[in-house]
Order: structure tokens, then C-alpha cells, then sequence
């Protein structure tokens, strides 16, 4: 375990560690926690294609700082384990190869498996934080689990069946199911998530009587939160508030 300076009011501890996952090999995962004994709330952080990379490992670096327990799980450990892709055109066509070798039971075990993993080590309540896929993720573990809040950054692929993930029927369609608060952050621009389906998640959310915001940024494009310095500062406020006000440090 390593400390590192303050990323917000908390100084921050960083180490990686295996979670186990029913009876196969434990799942690498990168954790960081205030260096404070706590106890602090946890998040899980849904990775994007690329894997637990830079960028990943910062987001959870700022949520300890902000003083939560953020777990960032290798979601490719069953296929790839420990790779990272680099955020170019050869990286993307792997990141969605392994995207399509997963399923929505074995992403259920995993996210699962770290929502038990932050609860054993006292932290209470558990959110997740998603990005991109991640966000695909955390909104369909918001329908499986019992998570007091999940933020979806540019989750994609929600209301169609396109990627495994979305089957046998849309991710979308288990809306209902959702008991938490629901933020959805995505960019005006963004090709992923076109206007047709944030209407679609918009109107599944107030249908289903989800407590829950949509913001749409102006401008912005997908991946808003590594591009767009504005949208960036405001999405980590709207984050902030949100995983305060289901229980902060």
C-alpha cells in the first residue's frame, strides 16, 4: 500500500488487491481509501474498454480524497486479466473484443463480489461510479443490487440488445427494478448515446418512479470527463453531491 497526497479534503491510501469471485481465480481490482481508520462509504468504479487504467485509477484516487472507498474492478480478468489498452484506434477494436466475450451473469458476479468485498471491510453504504461500459454496468447493477446510488457517466448501449451485456432483453427494460438514486451524465454530442436513447432512459427512469437526475452537457462529446474541463468540473460536483447525500464521510 502506497499514500499519496491529498486528491480532496482526505490524504489517500492506494494498493491492489484480489477479490474472490465465487470459486475461480480472485479478480485483480485497484482500491483507494482515505488514509483516515474511517469507516468511510464505498464505490464501486465501472471501468471503460480499456481496462483499470490511468485514468480509472484517478477517479478512484478522487473519490478517496472526497472520502470514499473506491474499488475499480479488472471487469477483463476472466478474458484478459491485468491488460490495459491504450485509448487509440488498436485499443478500442480490443477493448470491444473482450466487450463482447462478457455476460451479464459474470459482470453481476464481479460487481457483486466487490459490493461484498467493501461491506466486509465496513463500508456502508455502497454506490457505484461508471464509465462508458462502466456505466452500462453500474446501471444494470443498480437493478440487481442494492446500491444506494449509481452515477452513469455516457453509459451506452442501454435500450438496445447489441453487446451481450443487453440480452436477452435491453438493460433498460429492468429499469423498475432500480431502488437507489440514478445520476446520468452525458455529452450533447455524444455518438454513443444519441438523443433518441437519452429520451429513452429519461422516460424508462420517470416511468419506473426512479429517483433521478439526466444532465446533458452541451457541447460535449463522449468521454466528456478526460475532454471537456467544464463538463468534467461540473459532473464531479453533481457526482459528489449525489454520493454525499446517500451517506458521506
Amino acid at each position: 500500500m502506497t499514500t499519496q497526497s491529498a486528491t480532496g479534503p482526505y490524504a489517500i491510501q492506494v494498493e491492489h488487491v484480489d477479490v474472490r469471485v465465487g470459486e475461480g481465480p480472485p479478480m485483480g481490482a485497484y482500491l483507494a481509501r482515505p488514509a483516515d481508520p474511517g469507516p468511510f462509504p464505498g464505490v464501486v468504479v465501472g471501468m471503460e474498454l480499456f481496462g483499470v487504467d490511468a485514468a480509472v485509477r484517478d477517479v478512484c484516487d478522487r473519490l478517496a480524497g472526497l472520502g470514499f472507498v473506491a474499488l475499480a474492478p479488472d471487469l477483463h480478468h476472466r478474458t484478459a486479466p491485468g491488460e490495459e489498452l491504450a485509448r487509440d484506434p488498436a485499443g478500442r477494436e480490443r477493448g470491444f473484443e473482450l466487450l463482447g466475450l462478457m455476460t451479464r451473469t459474470t459482470v453481476l458476479q464481479d460487481v457483486g463480489a466487490c459490493i461484498d468485498h467493501l461491506r466486509a471491510s465496513g463500508s456502508e453504504p455502497v454506490s457505484m461510479v461508471g464509465l462508458s461500459l462502466g456505466g452500462h454496468i453500474a446501471y444494470l447493477a443498480a437493478t440487481a443490487f442494492d446500491l444506494a446510488a449509481v452515477a452513469v457517466l455516457y453509459g451506452g448501449w442501454l435500450p438496445t440488445t447489441d453487446i451481450p451485456l443487453g440480452r436477452p432483453q435491453p438493460t433498460l427494460a429492468l429499469t423498475p427494478s432500480i431502488t437507489g438514486k440514478v445520476l446520468f451524465l452525458v455529452g450533447e454530442d455524444d455518438q454513443v448515446v444519441p438523443p433518441g436513447h437519452r429520451s429513452e432512459i429519461a422516460d424508462a427512469l420517470r416511468e419506473a418512479g426512479v429517483d433521478h437526475e439526466v444532465v446533458v452537457y452541451p457541447g460535449a462529446g463522449h468521454g466528456f470527463l478526460n475532454t471537456d474541463p467544464a463538463a468534467a468540473a461540473d459532473a464531479w460536483q453533481r457526482v459528489h453531491t449525489l454520493l454525499t447525500g446517500v451517506g458521506a464521510a
